[in-house]
């Protein structure tokens, strides 16, 4: 049986669990917007999802919920599609 700080441990691993699965998918979601913008062409909506997106990616990154490099090559990759756009 588990002592009382492995239970607590555990307790508190679900509950970041949680947390940041919710983190992750609220960034995927808002990355999901700006490439339906970007396939659409709408070059305004799709700055306010670059900002929004870029935005949640550093408070992700800053929480260390993915990793610094990981936030920054995203960031690259949506500022390339958006400057790509005609």
């Amino acid at each position: 049986m588990a002592n009382k700080s492995a239970e607590k441990r555990e307790r508190q691993e679900a509950q970041r669990r949680i947390r940041n699965h919710a983190a992750k998918s609220t960034v995927r979601t808002a990355i999901k917007k700006f490439d339906a913008a970007v396939a659409a062409g709408d070059k305004a909506e799709a700055e306010k999802a670059m900002a929004l997106s870029c935005k949640l990616l550093d408070t992700v990154a800053g929480k260390g919920i993915i990793h610094k490099n990981t936030a920054a090559r995203k960031k690259s990759r949506l500022a390339h599609a958006y400057h790509k756009m005609a």
